[in-house]
């Protein structure tokens, strides 16, 4: 009788220190879930640079740059703070950098594009990479002034 209780106990014992792997075990499958799913959340939400701009109420302005390079831009006079422009048959949206000079300079620091515009032309830079990707880049239309004019009248209200 002495040997069955110390039989039955032992084998509670070693069926508790057996269970405890399994419960460490399905504590950290649930921490791995939780990790993963927290994960895949932040994947979901992208920032403002990653997103493909709206430009169904834009207008667009075409310019031939240099080596056959050519650059779409689109405005809209709503949101003089960002532009958006199609460069290798992808849509970028640019945010308006202040300058001193009078320049007009669009950043999208995700991917880093620098579009710099002056009345006579526009200039293209890649910032990750310290190089111009389009040079003299013209158009037929002020797209500056139209750019500047919807600025001002913003900032009038």
């Amino acid at each position: 009788m002495k040997t069955l209780i110390i039989r039955i106990a032992g084998l509670l014992v070693a069926g508790t220190a057996l269970c405890a792997p399994f419960a460490t075990q399905a504590e950290a499958l649930q921490g791995k879930v939780k990790v993963k799913q927290s994960r895949h959340a932040t994947n979901v939400t992208k920032d403002e640079d990653e997103a493909e701009p709206d430009i169904h109420l834009s207008k667009n302005f075409d310019y031939q740059c240099e080596l056959g390079n050519s650059i779409t831009m689109y405005t809209n006079q709503d949101d003089t703070q960002h532009m958006a422009m199609r460069w290798k048959k992808r849509l970028y949206r640019l945010t308006r950098v202040e300058t001193t000079t009078g320049a007009s300079r669009f950043e999208n620091p995700k991917a880093g594009f620098v579009w710099i515009g002056i009345p006579a032309k526009g200039l293209l830079l890649d910032s990750h990479k310290g190089q111009q990707l389009a040079n003299e880049c013209k158009t037929t239309e002020p797209v500056l002034a139209e750019v500047n004019a919807a600025e001002a009248a913003t900032q009038a209200k």
